[in-house]
């Protein structure tokens, strides 16, 4: 049985619906067939959140076992909400609650709004042996997991504390996901944000191993001269005038 926060939650989850919000993200995200998307905006699902930061887990539960996508993202925006807050003897079981759920985070929005806020405070603060976890996931056959090792390294990142990411591009360098890819080239771009020798010393040293999209997402911020040193620009996208170079997404994002 829901509870009223529940039923409450849900309703208005339908009645924030957007339908342009939905068709911008039937494109971006792909969703699954049995997937339902209601298109509410992101920021309206972390207020939402926010507003029940108090919900219990039964209810969570339900709401990451919904095959209502933003339903899914709601509850794991208030499980972070709860890791936020939590005494730290009290993070562990948090965590555990969301590993035991990660088939219920089944796209890379729902990673990517997770990981970090959910496993990365554990992750930073944690028992001896903590970081055992993203070598766990990241030989999980589940994509989802594997994203999950990756983008929860953000939180270490934060703390200046590069080497789990370095070590995960290279354990995940040879993944057959794009999605991965790309995540491992968000990761070494927000290093380079914090310390640009240690990322084109890392690239340099393993370039040739490294995913061309990994590369392209990670130099992004170099300067041009210094990233030219690993993304060449085909000729023909020279010669292409900037005035007719294919537009930015409506929501001026980028999809993962």
């Amino acid at each position: 049985m829901t509870t009223v926060s529940l039923a409450a939650l849900r309703t208005r989850l339908r009645e924030l619906a957007e339908p342009g919000i939905r068709v911008q993200q039937m494109r971006v995200l792909r969703p699954a067939d049995d997937d339902e998307l209601l298109g509410v905006r992101v920021p309206v699902l972390r207020r939402l959140a926010r507003a029940h930061r108090d919900m219990a887990l039964e209810d969570v539960d339900v709401l990451l076992h919904s095959r209502v996508h933003e339903e899914r993202f709601t509850g794991l925006l208030v499980l972070a909400e709860q890791v936020r807050t939590a005494p730290g003897a009290d993070r562990g079981a948090l965590v555990d609650f969301y590993l035991a759920r990660t088939d219920c985070v089944d796209n890379w929005d729902l990673v990517d709004g997770s990981a970090y806020v959910v496993l990365g405070p554990w992750l930073v603060d944690g028992p001896p042996g903590a970081l055992d976890l993203l070598d766990e996931l990241a030989a999980s056959p589940w994509r989802w997991d594997r994203r999950i090792a990756v983008v929860a390294t953000l939180a270490l990142i934060r703390e200046g504390r590069f080497e789990p990411t370095l070590r995960m591009t290279l354990t995940l360098r040879q993944d057959p996901e794009p999605l991965i890819h790309k995540a491992l080239g968000w990761m070494l771009r927000e290093i380079g944000r914090r310390d640009e020798p240690l990322l084109t010393s890392f690239l340099d040293r393993h370039l040739a191993e490294l995913p061309r999209v990994t590369v392209r997402h990670a130099t992004e911020l170099l300067p041009p001269g210094v990233r030219a040193r690993f993304v060449r620009t085909p000729s023909w996208k020279k010669a292409v005038p900037a005035t007719v170079r294919r537009p930015a997404a409506a929501d001026g994002r980028r999809p993962a």
